[in-house]
């Protein structure tokens, strides 16, 4: 080929192209016309052109940095975000305890599959993303509840136990104390006991968070130092407010904390019928306990709607109660609602547990959206996790071979009970007069693995497992069902993965969006409340309480190192475990 038949491109440059292409470029900046005839000032246009091009580039990049640097100041500057609405407002705060981002892709999914619906079929939740919560605590990588939730009450980080109580110990003022305060109506509304790690962050503070005795006498209000905190409190654990001397009780003492708090004021409710007969005559400060424990998983409470009301029931209960009650208030409400089971579910390995959960969530999410949209007052709502538990993923490899891409979602459309409803079962079934045969035990457990799980292919090698070690039951009922969907778990205990942030309204929640430190949202909270200066004076005077009665009484015992992982020992060597 002769070289002007060459392709354009792989022809080499000619001896003029570059002065050429210097002098097209001249003629874009100088608007005069290329030729030779202006070859006597080709070294002047050069220098000209080099000059103007170092210049321009000089001020463009300029240009760039004072724009990002304003950029970076206008996101991490509070004085710059959006302010929260002036004068009265309510403020919901949801917590799906334990729920990461896979929770959802497993719930989705199933769902999806359950009512046939196209795969671009979303949750309620999914449609309100905002940002993302980096959940470590002061002591560990892994948070626990009680440190995630104190992130949340006191926008402060603190050691894995802490119950508002920062890493010297001391106490921190929360978000819904300073609310309270400034004349919120406050309440708190869960699935698992009130006196759990999460509620209990925000009405009292204890050292360890397994002080669940002493968190119910100071969340009702009778030994907390500055009083009740709390106008309305629904869930369960009715077992820490009843006396040692009373059936059903798990109290150390035999302090009736039902009675001191009746004393005080509280309504008191324990039962569907009660919480039924309340209708819209509603007295504050209101008491409900519905489970003696934590109230049963969503897949198992369905069955037993007559004796547990729903957390989507109980929390438009609660909005509606203390919309009444704030109605003729200059400030609005502020409430915590919790699905607090997703964790529990989490915690067992139990995959089908874990969807009705999530979807019990998302439906209280639903009825929490609906009021904001009728609601008289301006009203937000922030839903997060506290940090992701169990290690989920929607995907297992059982084999050595190369793993196949997909699970099962009709494994989980078939059971119909939790995996710790069947262990429940099945020692009832041990411990009947007189004791079942092997032979017993084998039927009943192929009998009850297809009702309750629909399970019906169940190995020898199950059977040996179930009856061999009959303690751990629910761990080997959970993971039958996992393989079968083949849905993986990497723990029984939390992980370190971010976890999402929702809100009901993306610009008042502007200062949520991106990625946070968790202690970022609780600072949030208290900045749309305007209640922010009003913590540091809660805080300041829980600390001169301290002065004034017996901290270990009031706080409890400093948690040992083990307890606490003082100093991230834990960070540079492996403890042997296998």
């Amino acid at each position: 080929m002769a070289r002007n038949d060459a392709p354009v491109l792989a022809r080499p440059p000619s001896e003029t192209s570059g002065d050429t292409a210097m002098e097209e470029e001249d003629a874009l900046l100088t608007g005069e016309r290329t030729g030779k005839a202006a070859s006597t000032r080709s070294t002047f246009k050069s220098r000209w052109r080099e000059y103007a091009l170092f210049a321009w580039a000089c001020m463009a990049t300029a240009a760039v940095i004072v724009l990002a640097v304003v950029y970076q100041h206008s996101q991490a500057d509070p004085a710059t975000t959006r302010p929260s609405p002036d004068g009265k407002k309510n403020l919901i705060f949801m917590v799906s305890d334990g729920m990461g981002p896979t929770s959802l892709s497993l719930t989705r999914s199933w769902r999806q599959y359950v009512e046939g619906l196209h795969w671009d079929n979303t949750l309620v939740i999914d449609q309100h993303l905002i940002g993302q919560s980096r959940t470590r605590s002061s002591s560990s990588l892994v948070t626990d509840s009680a440190a995630g939730a104190t992130a949340f009450s006191c926008g402060q980080k603190s050691y894995n136990g802490a119950i508002s109580v920062l890493p010297n110990f001391e106490p921190c003022g929360s978000v819904m104390e300073a609310a309270k305060r400034m004349g919120y109506t406050t309440g708190l509304v869960v699935t698992t006991r009130i006196t759990d790690a999460t509620p209990a962050v925000f009405a009292s503070h204890v050292r360890k968070r397994i002080q669940e005795d002493e968190i119910a006498l100071q969340m009702v209000g009778e030994t907390h130092p500055l009083g009740r905190m709390v106008d309305l409190m629904i869930g369960g654990g009715r077992c820490h407010f009843l006396s040692n001397t009373t059936d059903g009780s798990c109290r150390g003492d035999d302090t009736d904390v039902v009675d001191l708090a009746q004393k005080a004021g509280w309504d008191y409710i324990s039962t569907r019928k009660e919480f039924d007969n309340l209708g819209s005559s509603v007295k504050l400060p209101l008491l409900g306990l519905f489970a003696s424990g934590d109230v049963p998983y969503e897949i198992d409470r369905r069955s037993q709607n007559d004796v547990y009301p729903s957390l989507e029931e109980t929390a438009k209960f609660a909005l509606k109660a203390l919309s009444d009650a704030s109605k003729d208030s200059e400030r609005g409400f502020f409430i915590m609602i919790e699905g607090s089971r997703i964790d529990h579910a989490g915690h067992a390995n139990d995959p089908a547990a874990q969807v009705h959960e999530v979807l019990a969530y998302d439906r209280t999410m639903a009825a929490v959206l609906d009021f904001i949209k009728k609601a008289e007052t301006p009203t937000l709502m922030v839903s997060t996790s506290d940090h992701e538990t169990g290690g989920l993923a929607t995907a297992r490899q059982l084999h050595s071979t190369y793993p196949e891409y997909l699970w099962y979602p009709g494994v989980l459309a078939n059971t119909s009970h939790s995996a710790s409803f069947a262990h429940h079962r099945f020692n009832a079934f041990l411990d009947a007069t007189p004791a079942p045969s092997s032979a017993d035990i084998k039927h009943y457990l192929k009998d009850a693995l297809a009702e309750d799980l629909g399970i019906h292919d169940v190995s020898s090698e199950e059977i040996d497992a179930l009856t061999g070690s009959p303690e751990i039951a629910a761990y080997t009922f959970a993971d039958m069902t996992s393989r079968r969907a083949q849905i993986g778990w990497s723990t029984h205990g939390h992980s370190a993965a971010d976890v999402n942030i929702y809100t009901s309204d993306p610009e008042l929640a502007a200062d949520l969006r991106g990625t946070h430190e968790n202690t970022e949202v609780g600072d949030f909270l208290s900045r749309f409340l305007g209640v922010e200066e009003e913590v540091d004076v809660v805080t300041k005077e829980l600390k001169e309480h301290m002065g004034k009665v017996s901290v270990e009484q009031w706080l409890g015992p400093v948690p040992d190192s083990a307890e606490r992982l003082d100093g991230q020992d834990h960070l540079d060597h492996y403890h042997g475990d296998h």
